[in-house]
């Protein structure tokens, strides 16, 4: 399975990206009484959801399915709200995390087709004088690599004196410059080019650069030039809004912000629904809804949106020795199928999003706690949906 790389911000304020295991070990807990699971394959496929809310200690699990053939199957566990017993419901709004990337990617890598930047533009050029500082230059770091997570820049979300502010006043807006600065005190992990590593930075300077490109916000851009397309009506860029949109579950956290402890449910459950999004930004601020994310991913891999060169820089992972493209990673299943897409998690809400080489075949589930990365459960899902009927 995707097992997501852990980048905590401060006390259950995390954002994630992924990495590349899709057998990995992850945590495992006895399933919670749901209603029957029924026979067959759909049985497995809601055991599975089952099997993922308790690992991921949330109190509510959802999976959208769409088959080669059109049909869509929804299946959902627990509740969307502790407090009233709500249950999920499909067109629930939710935060998608590093979702984001993958659209800000798409958004980058149109603006590379109609030639307005080139990936292997300094960043320097479209920043000039931003990056720099602490041996971090943007005259040696190119768009490619920031997309590829080879910049080598310091993610801001470890920086302990940003943990400790976002930790005392979460709903502080932060802007994209601030974001950088913070990671500008700090020595890059590498030289540019010679290493990977999952960054947040990276994608908050790719918001900027297309800012800087277009004259509109990354998020107008993405509404233009991606949401609109695909028809993601359920998606937004929420900005500095700590609501969601209705309608809407609750997300849940624990107070304790080490995830051992999360899994293991220790300390009690928090509400974390309201949220100001602006310190995760182009990195990790999407709001979305699971149709949204089945259409967003079989809409790039089918070449709706990106065009197939660009789509095929989208899915290069030499740079990252097979782990990771741009704003799109290879899920690889132990029956020989490779999936497509990204996770993400910030607080509150775990999602992936994956499909098909071919975009056709997509799943598309979500937990609404933070703690939802390196779950066996999630690999039996993948498996029994895209593995058991080959």
């Amino acid at each position: 399975m995707p097992t997501a790389v852990a980048l905590t911000a401060a006390l259950g304020l995390a954002l994630s990206g992924c990495g590349t295991g899709a057998t990995e070990a992850g945590r495992d807990a006895g399933p919670r009484a749901t209603r029957g699971a029924g026979g067959g394959h759909g049985g497995a496929v809601r055991t599975a959801v089952r099997r993922l809310a308790a690992q991921g200690d949330a109190p509510g699990a959802a999976v959208l399915i769409r088959g080669a053939g059109g049909g869509t199957r929804f299946i959902a566990a627990g509740v969307a709200d502790v407090r009233t017993g709500r249950r999920i419901h499909r067109n629930d709004h939710f935060r998608a995390g590093s979702l984001t990337k993958t659209v800000i990617a798409a958004v980058t890598l149109r603006l590379a087709a109609q030639r307005r930047l080139g990936l292997d533009d300094p960043v320097e050029k479209h920043l000039p004088g931003l990056v720099r500082g602490h041996g971090n230059d943007g005259r040696n770091i190119t768009i490619r690599q920031l997309l590829n997570h080879t910049s080598g820049l310091f993610d801001y979300t470890e920086d302990p004196v940003l943990a400790r502010q976002l930790s005392a006043a979460a709903d502080r807006t932060r802007t994209p410059a601030a974001l950088v600065r913070t990671a500008l005190t700090h020595r890059p992990y590498f030289a540019p080019g010679t290493e990977w590593r999952y960054s947040n930075t990276n994608y908050v300077l790719l918001g900027m650069v297309v800012q800087r490109v277009t004259g509109r916000s990354y998020a107008a851009e993405a509404r233009r030039e991606v949401l609109g397309p695909l028809r993601l009506r359920g998606t937004s860029f929420p900005g500095t809004r700590t609501a969601l949109p209705a309608p809407h579950g609750r997300a849940y956290t624990r107070d304790s912000g080490a995830r051992d402890s999360e899994a293991r449910g220790d300390g009690a459950r928090r509400d974390v629904t309201v949220l100001n999004p602006s310190f995760a930004g182009a990195a990790g601020e999407l709001v979305s809804t699971l149709d949204d994310l089945s259409r967003l991913v079989s809409g790039l891999l089918r070449g709706t949106v990106v065009p197939r060169a660009e789509l095929r820089q989208m899915r290069n992972t030499a740079a990252s020795d097979g782990r990771y493209g741009m704003g799109l990673f290879p899920v690889r299943l132990p029956c020989g199928v490779t999936l497509w897409g990204h996770n993400g998690e910030i607080n509150g809400s775990y999602a992936l999003a994956v499909a098909t080489a071919d975009g056709r075949h997509t799943l598309a589930y979500r937990l609404n706690s933070t703690a939802g990365s390196g779950l066996t459960a999630e690999t039996s899902l993948l498996e029994t949906e895209f593995c058991s009927r080959r």
